[in-house]
């Protein structure tokens, strides 16, 4: 099923901002704008780095449209899933400090965590498998409406369930698992496991152990709890615009990545929502810029962790963004861009966020693009990162 290909970085920590002229610049600018003016989304963030230096910083649209607020470069987002490289970083800032292997049993670090596969054998899901998402898991937005996680009552960390993380994991854990760990990919609540075991290593919540590990140190502001009306409002695809979230609001997904997905806005706002380490934090564009670039180069993670988080762990037939993707630790990573359709380098990682985001580091030209908007699912899935990742890879 996997196989292990490492793809070389370079490069230094992010300069100040230039602006440069070019067919790059040209593209970029006018992919935000067509995206504007076509009404697929409200307002956006992106942001380039190139080589360590930021070459193109741009807001555009409005963080709220019926306030009429502006969007900034430090306007705050709901990340979605672009919280799970954070999540990712502190396990392998702890890999890297010898407190836990990639090795480890789960059972290691959650003794009560342990889900069998359909015939009842013992799962035996590692550290590994987790952050690969090859654990067998699932998501409750990918099953059907009434699918076996929404019978039991599995949070994606999205939507209104006012439960803790080992309440969670305990209802993660009474479903069987959809195949043996390691035999096959599928993207899963797996960095939510993964946020549990940071926190039996650490002995902290996950919010401390996130922050001690990872934001302080870098500088993020990042947080698992914001007060709502300071970020970027969020909206979902309509048919001639997109249409803002109030209260709790599912949004269907294209047929191919599952049923729909149950949004709550109003969750990074309360205490009593669990921290969910795949889906939870909210925070900046220069946060997660900061972020990518500790994957991509510089000494925040050593030469042969970020080496791990990069390798492919599951080829192409993962088909994690499409024909041509693979997978690794931190995201999908580009195995073979003629399939792909894509003019990025090979070994390039991606991923994105429901809320409305995505983002790329291409190792082998030292580029880091990250888009953040507040429109779900154009941000994710539309023209507009689309239109992006092929001026990055021009």
């Amino acid at each position: 099923m996997s196989r292990e290909t490492t793809f070389p970085s370079a490069a230094r920590a992010i300069a100040a901002p230039v602006r440069p002229s070019g067919a790059m610049v040209g593209a970029l600018d006018e992919a935000i704008d067509s995206a504007l003016s076509d009404a697929r989304i409200v307002g956006c963030v992106l942001l380039v780095s190139d080589h360590g230096q930021i070459v193109f910083e741009r807001a555009a649209g409005l963080a709220d449209r019926e306030a009429g607020r502006p969007m900034r470069t430090d306007t705050p987002f709901r990340y979605a899933s672009v919280t799970k490289p954070i999540t990712t970083m502190a396990a392998l800032k702890l890999i890297e400090a010898g407190a836990l292997s990639a090795e480890d049993p789960v059972e290691k670090w959650l003794p009560d965590f342990a889900p069998k596969t359909m015939d009842g054998t013992p799962g035996q899901i590692n550290v590994a498998r987790l952050m690969s998402h090859t654990a067998g898991l699932d998501y409750r937005f990918q099953q059907d409406s009434n699918g076996a996680y929404a019978q039991a009552g599995v949070s994606d960390g999205l939507d209104d369930a006012d439960i803790s993380l080992a309440e969670n994991l305990v209802r993660i854990a009474s479903i069987p698992l959809n195949c043996r760990p390691g035999s096959a990919w599928r993207y899963s609540v797996a960095t939510d496991v993964l946020g549990g075991v940071v926190e039996a290593v650490t002995g902290k919540t996950l919010p401390r152990a996130m922050a001690d590990l990872v934001t302080a140190p870098l500088g993020l502001t990042a947080s698992f709890h914001a007060r709502p009306g300071e970020l970027a409002t969020p909206y979902h695809d309509g048919e001639t615009a997109p249409i803002r979230m109030t209260d709790v609001t599912e949004v269907s997904l294209p047929e191919y990545l599952g049923s729909a997905v149950r949004f709550d806005p109003s969750r990074i706002g309360r205490g009593s929502a669990f921290p969910s380490g795949g889906a939870g934090m909210a925070g900046t564009a220069h946060d997660v810029l900061r972020l990518l670039e500790a994957f991509r180069e510089g000494d925040f993670l050593s030469a042969p962790r970020r080496q791990d988080a990069s390798r492919i762990r599951v080829g192409a037939e993962a088909m994690a963004q499409g024909p041509g993707w693979g997978f690794s630790w931190t995201g999908a990573v580009l195995v073979d861009p003629a399939a792909a359709n894509s003019t990025l380098s090979p070994g390039t990682v991606s991923w994105g966020g429901v809320y409305g985001h995505w983002w790329c580091i291409d190792h082998l030209r030292g580029r880091v693009g990250l888009l953040l908007t507040n429109t779900a699912y154009e941000g994710m899935l539309g023209l507009l990162p689309q239109a992006i990742a092929k001026a990055l890879g021009s």
